[in-house]
């Protein structure tokens, strides 16, 4: 149920914003998870969710109709397939190449903490909401024992919940909203058509889900202590398959969702058991939408005392990534790559090049896989000492 409440809200806010049916995205997230958990034996604890990297390129091809919309989104999907099957092939030795610790502690770092603006907004806009949830949140999981502390994530929502609605703080309508919505409804499919200019804004985004898809493997490997990079290729291969399939009937594309690697790391449960419930929940869930019109209902307040906790954990993921790694950050090119990379996540950097808006992340992720080895070449070269380790 944690894992449903944590990617809840953002796997519907994603199709709000760009015009994708919501019903539809909900069924996909469900069924690639799913999907998800066979092609990687069930080795990896992984939800997909909705990827908010699609936000800014499909609403930038909104004029062109959301079928050319899916077809952008299957592109990529299989693009992002092929790629996991050459990873796969090439096994381990070409994450270890690419991301040694001082790069996936950075990239798993900016990723959690990229969010801490959208987790303190959320916070701010009702702070006693908030503040009420954060402290049932905390309580719970470090006060509580045995259930209560594994549920400690939902035992918040739902007290912030019943706090907001006693205290006038939920939204004018929502009761209207629930009695209004529908207990029983299809999803709604659209066949994908191919639009060059919706693909070539699109196709950017394999570095965001490249980056995230590894970031997760190295999260989960970090909290279980169990060496998973020669997942990274299943990882990759199964969320293109999975954005392959939503783009196919007009769902958004997939990404493993930080939210639920922060409902881990404070439950510190890792059976891939709850999220083939939270797989079957969601499927379900895309035929009920009054229980959407439910979770519409909570209050940003609620999200952002919720948020403040799985965003900040996910950033210290990135941190204890480092310190098992043994990261020498007295080494200049650990100490500037690390530093550059975390301010271009966490500020958000956003540029445009050829007319494609890249975010924090992307630019934070790409910036320290290419920027590492250069600079470990150059160290080297100008005979300051050896490769940083």
């Amino acid at each position: 149920m944690q894992h449903v409440v944590a990617m809840f809200g953002a796997t519907l806010l994603v199709p709000t914003l760009t015009g994708f049916p919501v019903n539809t995205t909900l069924l996909f997230s469900g069924v690639g998870t799913m999907l998800f958990l066979l092609i990687t034996r069930n080795k990896l604890p992984s939800y997909l969710g909705s990827s908010f990297a699609f936000i800014a390129p499909l609403t930038a091809s909104q004029q062109y109709g959301i079928g050319a919309q899916a077809g952008s989104v299957l592109v990529t999907g299989v693009a992002l397939a092929l790629l996991g099957l050459v990873v796969k092939a090439a096994g381990r030795r070409v994450i270890d190449a690419v991301m040694p610790p001082a790069v996936t502690g950075a990239i798993v770092a900016l990723i959690g903490l990229n969010l801490a603006p959208s987790a303190t907004e959320n916070f701010k806009s009702q702070p006693l909401v908030a503040t009420v949830t954060l402290a049932g949140i905390l309580l719970a999981t470090i006060g509580g024992r045995g259930m209560v502390s594994r549920l400690g994530i939902l035992i918040g929502v739902v007290i912030g919940w019943i706090f907001a609605a006693l205290t006038g703080n939920l939204a004018p309508d929502a009761g209207e909203t629930i009695r209004e919505a529908a207990w029983i409804g299809l999803p709604q499919f659209h066949a994908p058509e191919f639009h060059a200019s919706a693909i070539a804004v699109a196709l950017p985004v394999l570095v965001v889900l490249v980056a995230e898809n590894i970031g997760h493997v190295k999260a989960v490997s970090e909290m279980t202590g169990r060496n998973l990079d020669d997942e990274a290729g299943n990882a990759l291969l199964a969320d293109g398959l999975s954005t392959t399939l939503a783009g196919g009937f007009g769902g958004s594309a997939t990404t493993t969702y930080a939210e639920n690697i922060g409902v881990m790391a404070a439950t510190r449960v890792y059976s891939t058991a709850a999220y083939w419930v939270a797989a079957l929940t969601a499927i379900v869930l895309a035929f009920i939408p009054k229980f959407g019109a439910l979770i519409f209902t909570i209050p940003t307040g609620v999200l952002g005392g919720a948020t403040i906790v799985l965003y900040g954990l996910i950033g210290m993921l990135g941190v204890r990534i480092w310190m098992d790694g043994k990261v020498n950050f007295n080494h200049p090119v650990n100490l500037t790559c690390a530093a550059v990379a975390l301010i271009a996540g966490i500020g958000n950097l956003t540029l445009t090049v050829f007319g494609i808006e890249l975010e924090g992340i992307a630019w934070g992720s790409v910036g320290i896989i290419v920027l590492y080895p250069l600079m470990t070449w150059l160290y080297n070269t100008m005979g300051e000492g050896q490769a940083a380790k």
